[in-house]
């Protein structure tokens, strides 16, 4: 169905991590400050990361596991800081 299947399962957590992004830039535009609507997407969005990656290193064989894992580990963590920021941003001055 797609040409290259591999190539998308692979980009889509950094994907998903500029959509955190987007949504966060525009969400808060759209709603204002502390909206539940901009936060319960991204509620979602780094569990849906992890769980990504999580089947990225499932479905690998042999020492591609251990790339994978890597790669996990790198982009589960600076997905979280960007998380992080996406929150904060959405909630503006809403404390």
């Amino acid at each position: 169905m797609f040409p290259y299947p591999e190539q998308y399962r692979l980009a889509a957590p950094p994907l998903i991590t500029a959509f955190m992004v987007l949504w966060s830039l525009l969400s808060r535009a759209l709603f204002g400050d502390g909206s539940p609507i901009g936060f319960y997407p991204l509620f979602m969005l780094f569990p849906l990361i992890i769980l990504l990656h999580g089947q990225l290193i499932w479905q690998a064989r042999g020492m591609e596991r251990l790339d994978q894992g890597v790669y996990a580990f790198i982009h589960v963590a600076l997905a979280f800081v960007v998380w992080t920021f996406a929150i904060m941003h959405i909630n503006g001055n809403g404390f």
